[in-house]
């Protein structure tokens, strides 16, 4: 059994060296295979990024007993995989500029509360009740009337 096993895991290897060995003398590397058969295929991108650290985390939480993300970790993985060898190149783009435009508001956000959180220790930040705009008051001025440069709508804080 044993000799019949090592036998055939031989021919494997040996058909594989000779398929190589014949890719090689026509000149044909693995990469340049591989190259022909990505061409016209999507390939990755930002969101095939996201979606392969998002199962990357999947699967290190699916580690402390929770099963149900290990499936989940495995269903994104293939979706990536689905997105990347996919030939239908325009459907892609488009998944890949909605989420950019996701990920640039979340970052626009992130770093507008960044930046007020900066701001915290010289300045007030009040919104206006009408118009809901943003105005900046330096602290320290007392009880001041602050006027709305948007709407020009006046309201009374302490700054």
């Amino acid at each position: 059994m044993k000799k019949e096993l090592k036998n055939e895991t031989c021919r494997y290897v040996c058909a594989a060296r000779s398929n190589l060995q014949v890719m090689e003398r026509h000149g044909i590397t693995l990469r340049e295979k591989f190259y022909r058969f990505m061409q016209g295929r999507y390939g990755s991108d930002q969101f095939n990024r996201f979606l392969m650290i998002l199962a990357l985390v999947c699967f290190v939480v699916s580690l402390f007993g929770a099963g149900i993300f290990y499936v989940i970790g495995i269903g994104i993985l293939v979706y990536a995989y689905f997105r990347m060898l996919s030939k239908n190149v325009y459907k892609r783009r488009e998944e890949n500029n909605v989420y950019m435009r996701y990920e640039y508001r979340v970052r626009q956000r992130f770093a507008s509360w960044k930046r007020d959180m900066s701001q915290r220790r010289t300045h007030h930040i009040y919104k206006c009740p009408s118009c809901r705009q943003k105005i900046r008051i330096p602290r320290g001025k007392g009880k001041i009337e602050i006027r709305c440069p948007k709407c020009g709508r006046t309201f009374i804080k302490r700054s």
